[in-house]
């Protein structure tokens, strides 16, 4: 079998912040792929806004560098499990993976997802054992707990013989062995290891083409473009070519433009063959899975298989009272219109229309998978409300199912039985629990995906912020009955309209947590902040001191409130409870109830008891 020995590709997969983009920088870095004169910026592949701010990966990208006369294509992939879809897509394009551990951390529950979907596609692994220059590094136990997770994951024998690079990629310093003293200012160690054991592609260039798109672009000048991999044939510009659609359609089209990438640039050339990772234009309405082939050859490839939605939520025109005031974009046809844009590009995201047309039903992998949408379309100027996440319940051999989550806490030890009573009560089933020797204390648990839907924030509590919760989608089991999610305390709710005021919020401050600052601008029915009993309570935060011309015996003195909780927007989903709202503008997080009116809540909780009785 003839191979493409000039040529290898990769992907870097990792648990969230255990280094792999920075590992990226270093090895674009140290390639000379860059001038002299040119300067590469610190996490140089987290291109937007959000990836920038808060260090996450959040798109799957591609780079290449050259090394020894061979073009290595390097795929960063995101390291949180809600942005999995990204993942899944690019595991074919690449031959080989390698896999980032923190040196102290080790296996986390991402690196469990994320492993098994390159071993499900046969992928080699390379294993680089990252942050090696910690003082609580350990190295050994990392390396066994990899070990391990692969055969528990039914790696095979080829699979289990993985090579391991040690590294510090802050410090742009790898070495062979365990030893932090032998790091070596390189990054040779890590191509090197590219080269000798990461497949070459198979060279069948002079068959009928093949080229399947993974990933999605768009540009104002050329329009949309697919990029992928061509896994059989040549394609060249001009070429007349059919692409086979989802649906079975098959339309033609001319090739206007071939991309290739060399670091951060992506570079025009004019054929590319098997085994080439390529961006390809002329095409309007290409979608990720569909295969471009010859006119007189159609055979397509199988379609990408992405794991399916499980939380879902409900977006919804803005028609607060101060609907229309902050956004640039508020009507439903506007809302609409940029849900579907997002579905060309975002694999893992299903919108559906409901009963009302302005209503849709939004489902993601997670929290977080929402969340980060819901915050791009209010930084591009949109106004909409969304409801709480709720988990998605699957028919699963005639028994309803819902999805659950592993769950891995590290955590002091003086705070485990707090967390592990908290989530005894949301039905969290204990697996392991490792105590370090160190004071810290790690627990496994599987637990109910809904159970977890506003947890974080107790979490933190709980811990008083020292611990550390990340959970990834393990399977879908049967539903558990009796689970009671949601928030427990009940929310202080606004009884009129106008400004918030100091004097108000001081005789607040005794029922609860406040959430807005003096002066700020409420409506009747928005939730000003959370009651520290299980009921609603109805509060006037409007109220002024009454002015009056007779002196007061004593000094007046200057009013002094504590500094009220300002939620995020991950905060405020978190809060919700059934019957509200979070109002969402590029200006504003409003959370509300979804009837304004107390007395007709009052009468709608009333009818919906009765009911369930």
């Amino acid at each position: 079998m003839k191979l493409r020995e000039d040529i290898r590709n990769v992907a870097i997969i990792a648990h969230v912040d255990h280094g792999k983009t920075t590992l990226v920088d270093e090895l674009l870095k140290q390639s000379n792929t860059f001038d002299d004169h040119e300067q590469i910026q610190e996490r140089a592949m987290d291109s937007g806004d959000i990836e920038k701010e808060r260090g996450i990966t959040i798109l799957a990208k591609n780079t290449a560098i050259n090394y020894k006369d061979k073009h290595i294509n390097i795929l960063d992939t995101p390291g949180h499990a809600d942005f999995g879809g990204e993942v899944e897509r690019i595991m074919k394009m690449v031959d080989g993976v390698i896999l980032v551990v923190d040196a102290y951390e080790g296996t986390m529950p991402q690196t469990r997802f994320v492993l098994k979907k390159a071993l499900e596609q046969k992928l080699t692994p390379i294993v680089v054992v990252n942050k090696i220059d910690k003082a609580t590094a350990r190295p050994a136990e990392v390396v066994d707990e990899v070990l391990e997770l692969l055969i528990e994951l039914g790696a095979d024998d080829d699979q289990l013989e993985f090579p391991v690079v040690y590294a510090s990629a802050v410090n742009g310093t790898t070495s062979l062995s365990d030893d932090p003293a032998n790091q070596e200012a390189t990054m040779d160690y890590v191509y090197d290891a590219i080269l000798e054991h990461i497949p070459a592609p198979v060279d069948n260039s002079e068959e009928p083409l093949q080229f399947q798109v993974s990933l999605l672009d768009y540009s104002d000048y050329v329009g949309r473009i697919g990029i992928g991999r061509v896994f059989r044939g040549t394609i060249k510009v001009g070429d007349q070519v059919a692409l086979m659609k989802l649906d079975g359609e098959v339309k033609k089209f001319r090739v206007t433009k071939l991309l290739g990438f060399f670091g951060l640039d992506r570079v025009e050339i004019q054929e590319a063959k098997a085994g080439d990772l390529i961006a390809v234009s002329g095409m309007e309405d290409i979608f990720v899975g569909e295969t471009v082939t010859p006119v007189d050859h159609q055979d397509a490839l199988p379609i990408l298989h992405i794991d399916e939605p499980t939380l879902q939520m409900t977006f919804l025109v803005n028609n607060s009272p101060f609907a229309g005031k902050e956004g640039k974009y508020v009507t439903s046809r506007k809302i609409e219109e940029r849900l579907l844009n997002q579905l060309q590009t975002d694999v893992s995201l299903k919108v559906e229309e409901t009963e009302s047309p302005d209503k849709w039903t939004v489902s993601g992998r997670g929290e977080l998978h929402l969340s980060i949408l819901i915050e791009n379309m209010r930084r591009e100027g949109y106004e909409l409300q969304v409801s709480r996440p709720t988990v998605i319940y699957r028919n699963v051999d005639g028994t309803v199912c819902e999805p659950f989550e592993r769950v891995q806490i590290d955590t002091p030890e003086e705070y485990m039985g707090g967390v592990i009573e908290s989530l005894g009560q949301r039905k969290a089933e204990m697996q392991d629990m490792i105590n370090s020797g160190n004071g810290q204390v790690r627990l496994v648990f599987l637990a109910p995906a809904r159970g977890l839907i506003g947890y974080s924030t107790e979490f933190m509590s709980l811990t008083r912020g020292y611990g550390i919760m990340n959970h990834t989608f393990d399977s879908y089991l049967p539903v558990i009955s009796g689970l009671v999610s949601g928030r427990r305390n009940g929310a202080l709710v606004s009884i009129d309209q106008g400004k918030a005021t100091t004097y108000s919020i001081m005789s607040i401050e005794e029922r609860g947590t406040v959430y807005v600052e003096p002066g700020t601008d409420v409506y009747e029915g928005m939730i000003i902040g959370q009651n520290s009993r299980e009921n609603d309570l109805g509060v006037n935060i409007t109220k002024a001191k009454q002015m009056t011309n007779v002196r007061s015996a004593n000094k007046d003195q200057t009013s002094v409130i504590k500094k009220p909780k300002i939620l995020t927007l991950e905060e405020s989903l978190q809060f919700l409870n059934d019957d509200e709202y979070c109002e969402v503008t590029p200006e504003s997080i409003r959370l509300r109830k979804q009837i304004l009116n107390k007395s007709e809540r009052e009468k709608a909780a009333k009818k919906k008891k009765t009911a369930e009785n």
